[in-house]
């Protein structure tokens, strides 16, 4: 969504989440450096059955397109796993979680259109 951190940035914010969450920080996986590229992020979510779940750096790391986030949520929920977003301080891992994230990214998509008047 147009925005940048150093990939030692995210890992560092990635593993302090994990480190107070008491969550076993096992890989970093990371994605190319391509405009909707989302192609090792699915890696990890095919490879889910082998892990308890997944931390990312930002909620705003997942896709943009409404769809494929909701094949994500429907993928962790089916095999009762949790997504975490270290930035946020979210985790996903049920129906009204998911709903929570969407509200999120709902208005992280429409801030743009919204125009603020300052009057005297």
């Amino acid at each position: 969504m147009g925005e940048r951190v150093p990939q030692h940035v995210q890992n560092f914010v990635i593993r302090d989440y994990c480190k107070k969450n008491n969550l076993q920080y096992l890989l970093s996986a990371t994605e190319y450096a391509m405009e909707n590229s989302y192609f090792i992020h699915e890696q990890v979510m095919n490879d889910l059955s082998d892990v308890n779940g997944v931390v990312a750096y930002s909620v705003f790391q997942l896709p943009e397109n409404g769809s494929s986030r909701q094949k994500i949520y429907k993928q962790i929920m089916n095999q009762k796993k949790a997504y975490y977003f270290a930035v946020e301080g979210l985790s996903m891992s049920n129906e009204s979680e998911c709903e929570r994230i969407e509200t999120l990214w709902r208005v992280k998509q429409t801030l743009p259109l919204c125009y603020l008047t300052l009057v005297k």
